[in-house]
């Protein structure tokens, strides 16, 4: 395990040009090693190398009556072409909807985890991030408590992630970013668990802190505008009228703190080969809670056969621009 911050580092989060528009969450990520941020509100995950933003997807997280536990987690094991082993509860749920109760589902197109599931902590969780075998259920609020990518997603992420990496499930409502003119922006997002924990004296501060370090004049309509109704919108609050896009790449600010400041990657001691946590392999039967989605029929096709290579199956999220499924239009 990686032992507590030693001290900070200057150098900016930034992310690559592929995801300049997507907001990036107030959290430390290491210097050194991987690091998974899933933030519920936001219904997005990402994954940090060496404190650089190397992908971002889109997710489905917990609905509010079986929610996405928050905390801090270990990446497990990797599992291709699952078989879903249906716990009881799930089973008499399909009772008492009248559905055909199943013990367990094969791989293939029917299968709820997709082509790969990759373990989120210990096992006695019951917790994972995975495929789906319906891609128009994300991003969403609809789990059991598991987490989904569609499944194109899930097979290049479990190809990127390590086994043993950290891993965290945040709740922040608001994304604040600086982009390279020192521009202030902001997306707000729904409350899905009802927290009602959106501090927005600290994040007032810290926008006021930051504009006034930089003799810049905030919108504060906007923002009243933007807080009072939450789209996943990513704002611009001290733009002049002709300016609609980012510059450059996005920043996190330290908004949860009141700092204003933006956030420092963390130095960390790197774990020597014996403190490396082993990550025991797991069986290809998964149980966890799920829903037993039905694909339309018009849109199953077969996932790849079991006998091709993890590393095969992988394919690559293309850059995703502000107005597609990021869910974000950068605007005024």
């Amino acid at each position: 395990m990686l032992k507590p911050i030693l001290c900070a580092l200057t150098t900016t989060i930034i992310s690559t040009s592929a995801y300049a528009a997507i907001p990036m969450p107030d959290y430390a990520v290491p210097i050194q090693g991987q690091q998974v941020i899933l933030n519920v509100p936001q219904l997005r995950l990402f994954l940090f190398q060496d404190g650089k933003l190397i992908k971002t997807y889109p997710i489905t997280v917990g609905k509010a009556s079986t929610q996405t536990p928050l905390g801090e987690y270990k990446i497990g094991a990797k599992v291709n072409n699952p078989t879903w082993s249906v716990p009881r509860s799930i089973q008499k749920e399909m009772a008492a909807g009248g559905k055909t109760v199943l013990k367990s589902v094969p791989p293939g197109p029917n299968n709820p985890l997709g082509p790969v599931f990759v373990r989120l902590g210990a096992p006695r969780l019951g917790l994972g991030i995975h495929g789906t075998n319906v891609p128009s259920s994300v991003p969403g609020v609809r789990s059991h408590g598991c987490v989904r990518l569609r499944s194109p997603n899930a097979l290049d992420f479990a190809a990127a992630v390590q086994s043993g990496a950290d891993a965290a499930v945040i709740y922040q409502q608001a994304s604040v970013n600086t982009d390279a003119q020192n521009d202030i922006w902001i997306a707000v997002y729904r409350d899905p668990y009802s927290k009602r924990n959106l501090n927005k004296k600290l994040l007032n501060q810290s926008i006021n802190s930051w504009a006034e370090q930089h003799q810049l004049q905030v919108n504060h309509k906007r923002l009243i505008n933007v807080l009072s109704k939450p789209s996943n919108t990513l704002i611009c609050l001290t733009c002049s009228a002709g300016k609609t896009k980012v510059s450059g790449n996005l920043s996190s600010l330290q908004w949860t703190s009141g700092k204003g400041e933006i956030v420092e990657l963390k130095y960390t001691n790197a774990p020597d080969n014996k403190s490396k946590q082993e990550i025991a392999p797991e069986s290809n039967n998964i149980e966890v809670d799920e829903d037993a989605d039905e694909a339309p029929k018009q849109n199953i096709t077969p996932l790849h056969p079991a006998s091709t290579p993890a590393n095969k199956q992988t394919i690559p999220e293309q850059p995703i621009p502000a107005s597609s499924d990021s869910g974000f239009d950068a605007l005024m």
